[in-house]
This record gives C-alpha cells, sequence and structure tokens, in this order.
C-alpha cells in the first residue's frame, strides 16, 4: 500500500514528517512518499536510520502557507505538495494522501482534482472525539460552513459508515446536535434533517445537546461545520485547560504530587492515550473520491505516525467503496 504524505505541512514541517514517517515505515511497513522540497526532506530523513526503509521523496517546489487563502493557492501554487500530492491519489500513483497542512487547501484540491463520490453532495471532515465509552466521530467539523438538510442527513450516513468499518461499531448511534433534545427544538436545518435522519435506516436518537458527545453514548454527531467548528476548538481549548490546571497543581506541591503519581501513574497513562490527539492521528475528508486525512496543524511524529496508520486503514476497509454503495442503496445517485 503506497500513502503520499505531504511532508511541508505542519508548524514543525518538514522534521516531524520525516520522524514520523521512519517510525510508520518501520511499524507498518507501508510505503510511504513524502512529497516536498527534496533537500530539505532528504535533510530530515538523513537524521535516522532509514536505508532500507519503503520511504522515498517526490519533490514539489512549491508549500502552502496558512496565510495563503484555499482556493488561491490552487492558482498561485500549483506545484505545492498539497496540490500535486493530491494528484498523485488521482493518477492512482497512491492509495492514500496524509497532510497535516492547511486543511481549506486540501479541501479545496481534493474537491477539484479528487471529485466527489458518486451521490455525495458535499464532502465532510469527520473528527473523532475520545468518550467516556467508544470513540465519537463529529461530522462536520469545518468544510461546510452553511448546510441543506440534505447535507447533514449525507454527513450522517458516512460518519455512521466510517464509526462501523473504522472503529467496528456495529449499528452506530446518531444524534444530531440541537440546543435542546425534545424534537421541536434547534433551528429551521436541525428540524428539516430531523425529519430525515427520523425516517432512515439509521440508529438515529434524536437531538442531542453538547454535554452529550463526551459521555460516550453517541457514536456519530452530526451538524453544520460552521457549529462543528466551534465545538472542536473548545473541546481543544477545554483539554488544553485542564492540562494546565494539573500543572500549575503540580507545580505547588511537587512531593504530594510525585507520590500520587508513583501510584497512579498507570491511570494517568490510560487517561493521557484516550484523551490525546496524536492517538488518532488525522480526520478522514468524507465523500471525495479517493482517501484523504487531515492532521492537526501541531502534529508531532507521534501524530504523523498514526495519521498515516489511520490512512492506510481508511483505505484497507474501503470506506469510500462503502459510501458509493449506501447513497446508491438510498437512491443520492446525483450531488448539488
Amino acid at each position: 500500500m503506497k500513502i503520499v504524505v505531504d511532508a511541508m505541512g505542519g508548524d514543525y514541517a518538514p522534521a516531524v514528517v520525516a520522524a514520523g514517517a521512519v517510525d510508520a515505515a518501520k511499524e507498518y511497513g507501508h510505503e510511504i512518499l513524502l512529497i516536498g522540497d527534496k533537500k530539505l526532506v532528504s535533510a530530515e530523513l538523513n537524521k535516522y536510520n532509514s536505508a532500507g526503509l519503503p520511504i522515498s521523496i517526490i519533490h514539489a517546489s512549491e508549500v502552502v502557507e496558512m496565510s495563503d487563502s484555499a482556493a488561491g493557492s490552487l492558482r498561485s501554487k500549483p506545484n505545492s505538495s498539497i496540490a500535486q500530492g493530491i494528484k498523485l491519489l488521482a493518477e492512482k500513483k497512491a492509495d492514500g494522501f496524509f497532510s497535516a497542512g492547511h486543511s481549506g487547501a486540501v479541501g479545496a484540491s481534493a474537491l477539484i482534482t479528487l471529485k466527489r463520490i458518486k451521490g455525495v453532495s458535499r464532502p465532510a471532515i469527520a473528527t473523532v472525539f475520545p468518550t467516556l465509552n467508544a470513540p465519537c466521530v463529529l461530522v462536520d467539523a469545518g468544510v461546510n460552513v452553511d448546510s441543506k438538510p440534505k447535507n447533514l442527513f449525507q454527513f450522517a450516513v458516512m460518519g455512521s459508515l466510517y464509526s462501523k468499518y473504522i472503529f467496528g461499531i456495529k449499528n452506530p448511534a446518531v444524534g444530531l446536535l440541537s440546543i435542546g433534545k425534545e424534537e421541536t427544538k434547534g433551528n429551521e436545518l436541525t428540524l428539516e434533517t430531523y425529519k430525515l435522519l427520523k425516517n432512515s435506516d439509521l440508529n438515529f436518537v434524536g437531538n442531542i445537546e453538547g454535554g452529550d458527545i463526551v459521555r460516550g453514548e453517541i457514536n456519530v454527531v452530526v451538524c453544520d461545520g460552521f457549529t462543528g467548528n466551534i465545538v472542536l476548538k473548545l473541546g481543544e481549548g477545554v483539554a488544553q485547560l485542564l492540562i494546565s490546571l494539573i500543572k500549575n497543581e503540580m507545580k505547588k506541591n511537587p512531593i504530594k504530587v510525585m507520590a500520587a503519581y508513583l501510584l497512579l501513574r498507570g491511570v494517568f497513562k490510560n487517561i493521557k492515550k484516550k484523551i490525546d490527539y496524536d492517538e488518532y492521528g488525522g480526520a478522514p475528508l468524507l465523500g471525495v473520491n479517493g482517501v484523504c486525512f487531515i492532521g492537526h496543524g501541531s502534529s508531532n511524529a507521534k501524530a504523523i505516525k498514526n495519521g498515516i496508520r489511520v490512512t492506510a486503514n481508511a483505505v484497507k476497509n474501503n470506506i469510500n467503496g462503502h459510501i458509493e454503495e449506501e447513497l446508491k442503496k438510498l437512491g443520492e445517485n446525483n450531488g448539488d
């Protein structure tokens, strides 16, 4: 399996990308195509014992910066690592694409170059939230600021399939994010979407509120990208706040904290693994005709390694094929 990785994507690229690629090649054995400035990527790769590993470098002369516009970068930087990497995927020279770079540019490039899966009205980002039980998939996390009920219905279908085939949840529980659990609560978008979901074959449990996401009773949360991105950023902020508060308290009572840590370090390790974004690696761009994953801009080597892993896993489980097949059954033959 070949996974093309944007070597220039992310706050700490290409250093952490090279390190993560080496770790992934050693652990998973997938062929990795690092695309970016060949001189810079080679220099980073040479820091590791990468001889004999299935890693190659493909030169791309341009880099999409975070200050660049998503659509504008396609015209102004056609030889960027993002554009050229997705082009390799479109040409069937790779099986999947991963980038921790400009998410908007990845989405725009994927939509224009790869097109949509037949029947998909709009692609969406599916972000994984840690919960008390199984991981929860939030769709959409930021691609579609304005959405229609049909879009949200398809987000539910794609998210449910992702939860089923990637996390092994047989009949994922789907919830519609709203301001109350009653069927009559919400704006025009959620009220109309509720009707579509209620009359579908999905395991729709009704409206849910923001606090329900982390309890682990819902496997798929559906919302428009505007709302989803706010939820995502708030969740990240709360997690950072809790970590900062814990660190501050540890500084105040280092001896007591150390004693407690020695007794509970196994517990702390398990908790960290559940809430650590690096464990999940990245979020899929569901609905485009190719497996594309987007990592966090602050991804470290561990997150890059796991991003490669989840990309390969989505290819292996044919998530796009399942989406197309399901939409065909539902009669969703054309997008809008």
